[in-house]
């Protein structure tokens, strides 16, 4: 392991995802659920040249694309390829997009307007595309050469463009996209060890995730949407010189399969100031840190899938799912969301740990006309487990003033001084099995010694906090507080006897049979989405009504799942997966000596976003 890759290690909490397959089934949590590719995996800088060979054959070209996301590492990418391919007798010639992007302070100054200015948390997401990110001149004189060299008719050169945006080319081309786990360039970010598109230095951490977000994600995104259907190769490049691919067939039939079936997605897990104890006790797999925060269970714009054939796998991305089968996905709602998965699911952990910040997060018309933003960040708590005394922030109190709440709150953050909160904000115990409604515009934060799974729509970046316990961020540094933007967006008619009524679910029974059982915890008038919970000791059958469903085992060992389309696979305690809306009847059968509980969640019939 070299000094950058021991730099970045010490950067996260958790290991790159693994080229080889666990094929052993245990009943524990898996941190690498893996679904079955329809084709073989390779590996190995020789097995790719020897792929590009064939198919360049096959295609009759001399040119090889090398498209991808940033976080690529090119040179450790191509050169061995280049070099493996002159071994063989052929003349390489790489041409990069890097040295055809418009100068640093062009760049700049076209996205400066959707950084957010001193904001060090938010901008506007960006509606660009990546073409514009490149010198036109520059452009066209990368074309001439390329053309230059294959008018020369010269069968034993071979051409390589490599980076963002090498499919701008349109000649005849090997189209080879190298993918980059977004928690990977996370990692790499914090290690000052990547930058963004057309930036030469790596920027703060934090700078970078924004302008990550906001700019160069949607814009990379729009730009391998338009070639989905058209790549020949995907490559997972985060095994740095070891890269595994499959071929563009067999990745859409795969993921073809996944969408008449089942997916989880790779969930990873981040430390945090308020992190807690429970993730490590429970998911023994983890690596050792002193907490675990967070869990993305299902964040799908950072989440990737794994694919495994034999004894190898490879992570892509989740947004391929969704380019290549978002109308299997999600059914009736793929004309309301498009590309954008409705649903997250993740977990936070204050087990032993710290309350979260006392927050709420913006209006519909908010988020889409300060963000860009197509939908806001409405959530839920389902307390999956709790110990005694564990309790919810939620609600304002009946008598609160908002001038004298504000008042104390910026006093707070002038001077470092505790504020009362329980003066302003109502606390509701914490049990197993309860599920808190959150709709935008509501004040809230978990207690400590809580695991929540937070059932939520997808934005998942939007929290205004208002009050953090006067607690720094993991970096040493104080959490940048938004009391303005929360003060914008709180709903102070959210108060009083009006929060137990209206924001804690009441179960109600649905349907029962022999040894099972069907629960509504209906959600807020405001929320798109809605959760049911099924309990069962047997098993139980569903059909998805061309909706997709998205589960969790919050209580039981472990679970099959058998699908109408003929594949089943086992799930265990805590885990999250998602039928998609084409799959249509399924069953679910415990495995376990206790009531199983799963809870689903899915969009309403006529959701208003």
């Amino acid at each position: 392991m070299n000094e950058l890759q021991n730099l970045l290690r010490k950067k996260q909490s958790q290991e790159v995802a693994p080229m080889i397959h666990q094929c052993k089934e245990t009943k524990m949590y898996n941190l690498y659920p893996s679904f079955p590719s329809e084709g073989e995996i390779h590996a190995g800088i020789s097995a790719l040249k020897c792929s590009l060979v064939s198919l360049m054959r096959q295609k009759e070209c001399r040119t090889i694309g090398f498209d991808g996301y940033e976080g690529v590492d090119w040179d450790n990418l191509v050169e061995p390829i280049a070099k493996l391919l002159q071994l063989d007798g052929y003349e390489v010639v790489r041409f990069s997009t890097q040295s055809i992007l418009k100068s640093e302070r062009e760049i700049e100054l076209m996205v400066r307007d959707y950084l957010g200015g001193d904001d060090p948390i938010f901008g506007y997401r960006f509606p660009g595309r990546l073409e514009e990110f490149f010198d036109n001149k520059k452009v066209k004189t990368m074309k001439k050469k390329i053309s230059s060299l294959l008018s020369k008719g010269d069968e034993n050169t071979i051409i390589i463009v490599d980076g963002a945006g090498a499919f701008l080319f349109d000649f005849k081309l090997v189209m080879v996209y190298a993918d980059f786990p977004k928690n990977e360039l996370q990692f790499k970010a914090r290690a000052r060890a990547v930058a963004p598109l057309g930036v030469r230095l790596a920027l703060p951490p934090k700078v970078a995730y924004k302008r990550f977000y906001f700019v160069d994600w949607p814009v990379l995104n729009r730009w391998k949407a338009q070639f989905s259907s058209k790549i020949d190769l995907i490559v997972d490049s985060q095994q740095g010189s070891q890269p595994v691919f499959l071929d563009g067939y067999s990745f859409r039939r795969s993921l073809k399969k996944m969408s008449l079936n089942f997916f989880r997605v790779r969930p990873w897990f981040e430390s945090g100031p308020w992190g807690g104890q429970w993730c490590k006790k429970h998911i023994p797999a983890l690596p050792e840190v002193d907490n675990y925060a967070w869990s993305f269970e299902l964040i799908v714009p950072e989440n990737g899938l794994l694919l495994s054939h034999k004894d190898l796998q490879l992570e892509i991305s989740f947004d391929w799912l969704m380019f290549l089968e978002g109308e299997s996905v999600l059914g009736k709602h793929f004309p309301i969301f498009g590309y954008d998965f409705p649903i997250r699911f993740d977990y936070l952990d204050t087990f032993s740990g710290g309350n979260l910040s006392i927050q709420c997060h913006p209006k519909p018309d908010y988020i889409k006309k300060n963000f860009g933003e197509s939908f806001t960040q409405d959530e839920t708590y389902y307390i999956l487990d709790a110990r005694p005394g564990a309790k919810v922030f939620l609600g304002f109190k009946d008598d609160i003033s908002p001038d004298h709440f504000r008042a104390e709150l910026e006093e707070s953050l002038a001077n470092n001084t505790p504020v009362k909160i329980e003066e302003f904000v109502q606390t509701h115990p914490a049990s197993k099995h309860d599920l808190f409604l959150i709709p935008s515009g509501t004040i809230h934060g978990s207690g400590i010694d809580n695991l929540v799974l937070e059932i939520s729509s997808t934005p998942y970046i939007f929290t205004f906090k208002l009050y953090d316990w006067l607690r720094p961020d993991l970096d040493g540094q104080p959490r940048p507080l938004n009391i303005k933007r929360g003060f914008e967006n709180l709903d102070f008619s959210r108060r009083g006897r009006r929060v137990k009524e209206e924001h804690i679910a009441v179960p109600h029974l649905i349907e029962k049979g022999e040894g099972w059982t069907k629960y509504h915890l209906p959600t807020h008038r405001e929320h798109f989405y809605d959760v049911h919970r099924y309990e069962f000791f047997t098993s139980i059958e569903d059909d998805t009504c061309g909706v997709a469903h998205v589960l969790n085992l919050v209580e039981g060992e472990s679970i099959i799942l058998e699908t109408a389309n003929g594949m089943s696979q086992k799930f265990n305690y805590a885990e999250t997966f998602v039928i998609p809306a084409s799959a249509g009847r399924y069953k679910l059968t415990n495995l376990g000596s206790i009531r199983a509980k799963v809870v689903k969640a899915f969009v309403k019939e006529s959701p208003i976003i």
